[in-house]
């Protein structure tokens, strides 16, 4: 399968490699590196605040594809809250922004290293997603079948901004140093 990853940091190279190993064709998209078409399968490992010049610029192109975005919306400033309303999320404002897509949260939830690895702790990597398309979600599973990540389906796209919550949480513990880098929590099935 094709699949378009824009951001080539650490989540972008971690979540590409991880497609590879699946046997999927990886094209990136940077500031640098444009696209002129993009695959069915789109992953945004961007920043929340490019969000919405990407939507806005790729609209037509991401018409009718699965979009993945894996942001943690925080409040840098002051690392004590989310930057969307309590009743939102960053998911839902970029289905709002590409209302003929569908749009999914996805791997914001797992550090990069454990993407990268494929482990938390022990642990094997169970990638929590949210949204509300089936075919986008089994999309995004089959992607990833013959990696090392698992993709589980956290519930509808209502569900992004818990996923957000917890994504922010394990960002907390990391920066005060109570986990490290390369913790996190794990589903355990």
């Amino acid at each position: 399968m094709n699949v378009t990853v824009f951001g080539k940091g650490n989540i972008g190279s971690a979540v590409g490699a991880q497609l590879e190993k699946a046997g999927n064709q990886v094209d990136y998209v940077t500031t640098k590196h444009k696209a002129d078409t993009v695959a069915d399968l789109v992953i945004l490992a961007v920043p929340y605040a490019a969000l919405a010049s990407i939507a806005k610029e790729y609209q037509q192109k991401f018409a009718g594809k699965t979009i993945v975005e894996t942001t943690n919306p925080v409040n840098f400033k002051t690392f004590d809250s989310l930057d969307v309303p309590a009743d939102s999320s960053a998911t839902a404002q970029l289905q709002a922004d590409l209302p003929d897509s569908h749009v999914l949260k996805a791997f914001n939830t797992v550090f990069a290293a454990n993407l990268a690895s494929g482990k938390v702790g022990d642990n094997p990597v169970e990638v929590l997603t949210a949204g509300d398309n089936k075919d986008s979600k089994e999309l995004l599973q089959k992607a990833f079948e013959g990696s090392d990540l698992d993709v589980v389906d956290a519930g509808s796209l209502r569900r992004a901004r818990e996923l957000e919550s917890i994504g922010f949480l394990q960002m907390t513990l990391a920066v005060t140093k109570q986990i490290a880098w390369t913790g996190g929590f794990a589903v355990v099935k």
